[in-house]
């Protein structure tokens, strides 16, 4: 009799009970006079005694300028030493951190920073094509008129200020070094007051998700979600305070700040930042030169790396293991990787940020054929089950909805109960939308999305939200959008756009409609201009009959 699809991870080690401050000084205790933290890019060092230094000052000056445990604190900057400072002393003090990403334009901003409730704001002068502190003078003209600290918004209500990274930034901003100097005021007794009544339950982190309704939902994690998924990734891993990690990954995504740097926070591992962002042979050169152990990416960044041409020149022998996620890895790859980049111990990992985020993954010792055609097993204290539409756990080898249980799961969508009840049932199931399959020795396949996210270069992308966006230009009269394969992204971006009467419009007007109102990331790579969409007999869109029409028809327009 086939097994039904449900699986339960090992109970051998027991989760941490403590915050992630705790687990932080802990760190700090054991190993300080070992290397916690490398920035490359920044020329900067840390062994873990001098990281706790700058942590708590940090802690001490957000308690100066007036934050209260449960306050939020947006920050938004690509990785850097302060990022990783801010994560560290935000919990510290019991300061929710709202991530924000990098890429993100001003209505994107505006809605982070006002749903969240954001007190202040951490951020970077610029990043790429993104002038911060230009964005936020047109978000927030009352900056130039206000003293430091005392921002009256008519936008953004509850922001009382912005402290930048930059080295000269405008009237009205926070020097970071300023507001460190703060720090002075309050004295290391009350920042231990404050961390000692904390509790490990409390909400820690808002993590931002592209809304299938247009709109992010900000999935709310505690302290014993995140910081139990990095220690239980560190461990599937093997870490240990010998173990040096590359991560070129986002710290604004799990990937970085739980998997990265509570992974190594939790093991005494050390964190080294090859750049602000992904550049491959950054990556590499921080593998070779820093002589790392293990190494974190999206497939999109390891067949950078691979097809790199410097990369025969570089030593990455010292390589053993690493973690691939985000999307599906083709076998070549994954042969490649553990071939040519001696990671012979590298794992698949899937997740979502509701879950903190992984879920499943492949051990060190699992054979290719399991690391390239599933996304492993469930992981430790975690629940798996796969259902049908009618919420029954279906047969082992049939298809259905993922779902995961466990102290992974997030509290919830921040302000957001319709959401949450809609992605959390109340028996406490996340219900991922991913559609897999399990397999008789517990492997799981995804195998599909019922919710037809797209992911772009390891970014999650709602259609929805593009969607919405497009209908603001005044030539649309109706918008679809899919994604079709890409050797290079994963995936990539289709829009079909159908024009009101008596309109029209050029693809390149739209991709210029789209730069620097959404995140580059989101906008289409190609433009359908249609009259109508396939649809079905009842007037419903057919998405899949769309993706089809894609591909064949950029096949032929790609043809000389």
């Amino acid at each position: 009799m086939t097994s039904p699809s449900y699986t339960r991870g090992l109970q051998d080690k027991p989760l941490l009970a403590m915050t992630i401050g705790a687990a932080f000084d802990q760190a700090v205790a054991r190993f300080a006079g070992r290397e916690a933290l490398v920035v490359r890019h920044q020329h900067l060092r840390y062994s873990w005694g001098e990281l706790g230094e700058a942590v708590d000052r940090c802690a001490r000056a957000l308690l100066a300028i007036g934050m209260q445990p449960g306050e939020r604190l947006g920050i938004w900057a690509p990785n850097c030493a302060q990022w990783c400072i801010a994560q560290f002393a935000s919990a510290k003090v019991g300061v929710v951190l709202v991530n924000i990403n990098p890429a993100y334009r001003l209505s994107e901003l505006e809605y982070a920073l006002k749903h969240s409730g954001c007190r202040w704001l951490i951020c970077a002068d610029a990043f790429k094509s993104s002038d911060y502190h230009a964005m936020l003078g047109e978000l927030l003209p009352e900056l130039a008129g206000c003293a430091v600290g005392a921002l009256q918004s008519r936008l953004l209500p509850e922001l009382r200020g912005v402290i930048s990274l930059g080295q000269q930034p405008p009237v009205g901003m926070f020097d970071w070094s300023a507001f460190l100097t703060r720090a002075d005021e309050v004295g290391p007794e009350q920042l231990r007051a404050c961390s000692a009544q904390l509790q490990f339950d409390d909400p820690i982190n808002i993590q931002y998700t592209s809304g299938t309704t247009g709109f992010p939902k900000g999935a709310t994690l505690s302290h014993y979600n995140i910081l139990n998924n990095g220690y239980m990734v560190g461990e599937s891993l093997g870490l240990t305070e010998h173990d040096r990690l590359v991560i070129p990954v986002p710290l604004y995504h799990c990937f970085g700040m739980v998997m990265g740097n509570l992974g190594c926070v939790t093991h005494g591992s050390t964190m080294i930042y090859p750049g602000a962002a992904f550049e491959p042979l950054a990556t590499l050169q921080a593998v070779a030169e820093e002589r790392a152990t293990v190494l974190y990416g999206v497939p999109t960044m390891f067949i950078a790396e691979l097809d790199l041409p410097e990369r025969a020149d570089l030593d990455l022998s010292s390589l053993r293991s690493g973690i691939m996620a985000g999307a599906t890895c083709p076998i070549e790859v994954m042969k490649r990787v553990i071939g040519e980049m001696h990671m012979a111990e590298v794992q698949i990992a899937y997740g979502m940020t509701e879950t903190s985020p992984v879920s499943t993954q492949t051990a060190g010792d699992d054979d290719l054929q399991c690391r390239v055609s599933s996304v492993g097993r469930t992981q430790p204290h975690l629940e798996s089950k796969v259902i049908d539409e009618q919420g029954r756990i279906v047969p082992r080898g049939q298809v259905g909805e993922l779902c995961t249980r466990g102290y992974s799961v997030m509290l919830g969508y921040w302000n957001n109960p319709a959401a949450t009840a809609e992605a959390l049932d109340p028996a406490r199931w996340m219900h991922t939308g991913d559609l897999a399959v399990m397999n008789e020795q517990g492997y799981l396949s995804i195998v599909g999305r019922n919710k037809d996210m797209i992911i772009r270069g390891g970014e999650n992308v709602y259609p929805r939200e593009i969607e919405e966006f497009l209908f603001n230009h005044p030539a649309v009269a109706d918008v679809q959008v899919v994604g079709i394969p890409d050797d290079k992204y994963g995936e990539e971006i289709v829009a079909w756009v159908k024009c009101h009467p008596g309109h029209q419009v050029a693809a390149a007007e739209l991709a210029e409609f789209c730069k620097g109102r959404i995140a580059h990331f989101k906008v289409p790579r190609h433009f359908l201009l249609v009259d109508e969409f396939p649809m079905t007999v009842t007037g419903k869109v057919q998405k899949f009959r769309m993706r089809e029409l894609s591909i064949e028809q950029l096949a032929l327009t790609a043809k000389p």
